[in-house]
């Protein structure tokens, strides 16, 4: 396993293990995250975000890793996240492909993609199932996240 595969291999065994502050060691200072849910993320605001769901889950989610490959430069995995959506109480299986790019052996960029209506589907019922394959829709789920982590990281500074 070369050394951005073993930083792989450390990030998502903490994110397993709902450590949140191990998987911010795996980050550069200047990381960009981003996914469906949250848009762009850079900085701190990538940190907080793992932190504030790792929290929310109190332990009652689950997270599968595989397929980790990396190189000198670019890295990628599949994760898969099982949990109970807080605001619906609706189960959540979430396939997430993940792109990453490395910098000093540290992740400087992380990219997850997955299939925003499928989890729409499944976190909100019959609204994700009608309207989660929207734009519109899309874009309020993003608006909620981030503003879940504005008040998060306003409550915990």
């Amino acid at each position: 396993m070369n050394p951005n595969e073993q930083i792989l291999f450390k990030f998502y065994s903490a994110f397993a293990n709902g450590d949140a502050s191990t998987m911010g060691e795996c980050y550069h200072e200047k990381i960009q995250f981003q996914d469906p849910a949250f848009g762009i993320l850079k900085g701190e605001d990538a940190r907080q975000m793992w932190k504030m769901l790792t929290e929310k889950s109190n332990g009652n989610s689950t997270i599968e890793f595989s397929d980790l490959k990396a190189d000198d430069y670019s890295g990628t995995a599949k994760w898969i996240a099982t949990y109970i959506f807080s605001k619906t109480n609706k189960k959540v299986v979430n396939v997430i492909h993940s792109e990453f790019k490395f910098q000093y052996g540290l992740i400087i960029r992380h990219i997850d993609n997955f299939d925003i209506w499928k989890w729409s589907k499944q976190a909100l019922g019959f609204k994700g199932l009608l309207l989660g394959w929207t734009g519109f829709m899309q874009k309020q789920i993003q608006k909620q996240a981030l503003f879940a982590l504005k008040n998060y990281r306003i409550k915990n500074s």
